[in-house]
């Protein structure tokens, strides 16, 4: 498993957790964020249970990780009848703008620090990759990530499946085939080898088509603030703030709120 520890044998004592969420909350405070995140992050340095008895998450109750595996095939195959269609009309739309394929993946980090194949459709010109470097300066988020708001390299089709997040349809087979979950943390396109120790906790889980990140701000958050709201996820998770996490995804998409 390489450097990889799973948390939950990581933070087996008290202590070792307590130093963790000192240090977490220390990192906070000195980024000068408003009191808001503060009171929020403030939920780490309660005193509580150790993370292994942690009766609230579904991190360590099986029931609940085999119960959500199939809630996810269930949802899934239920979409396939009215998803392909939409998969093959946009390929059509993608292929008739500039004959490219319609199809883009990534190697992504996933659970456990294992890397897998994730599937998007293509959304940029063709070497889109290749002038990465040259548009460096116009990054407006937190180097490892890289957005940009008015990306010179987005097609015209391209737009239009950012805006409505269309362009993450296909992970649905990564969910199928047990990559990923409907609902975790979002799974990055750097290596885990960029993470800071605390950072690593979000690996414990599979990674989701959507989180509690992209209910909180999608594309405007910075990573490590998403890191801490997968945290958040992580030890609070539940079915029931599954669902709640899906209808907020929902909504957003329809508002188009933080996609570019």
């Amino acid at each position: 498993m390489g450097i990889y520890q799973p948390i939950s044998r990581r933070l087996k004592s008290q202590d070792n957790l307590e130093r963790l969420e000192v240090g977490l909350f220390q990192w906070w405070n000195r980024l000068g964020q408003t009191s808001t995140y503060v009171h929020r992050f403030q939920s780490f340095t309660k005193p509580r249970r150790p993370l292994g008895r942690h009766r609230r998450s579904g991190l360590f109750r099986p029931s609940y990780a085999f119960s959500k595996r199939l809630f996810d095939l269930a949802i899934c195959l239920l979409a396939l009848p009215f998803v392909l269609p939409v998969i093959g009309a946009i390929c059509l739309a993608i292929w008739l703008e500039d004959r490219g394929s319609p199809f883009f993946y990534q190697t992504r980090t996933g659970y456990g620090d294992e890397n897998f194949r994730m599937w998007k459709f293509r959304t940029m010109v063709v070497n889109a990759e290749a002038m990465k470097q040259q548009l460096m300066h116009l990054n407006e988020l937190q180097w490892p990530d890289f957005k940009i708001k008015n990306d010179p390299r987005m097609t015209k089709v391209g737009k239009f499946l950012r805006r409505s997040s269309l362009d993450e349809l296909p992970q649905v087979f990564n969910v199928l085939k047990g990559d990923m979950s409907l609902v975790g943390p979002r799974p990055t396109s750097f290596s885990s080898k960029r993470y800071q120790s605390w950072q690593m906790e979000r690996l414990e889980v599979k990674p989701g088509l959507t989180g509690l990140w992209q209910v909180s701000g999608r594309s405007d958050v910075e990573f490590d603030e998403r890191v801490l709201l997968d945290i958040e996820y992580i030890e609070k998770q539940s079915f029931w703030l599954d669902l709640q996490i899906l209808f907020r995804t929902f909504e957003s998409v329809v508002r188009g709120h933080g996609a570019y």
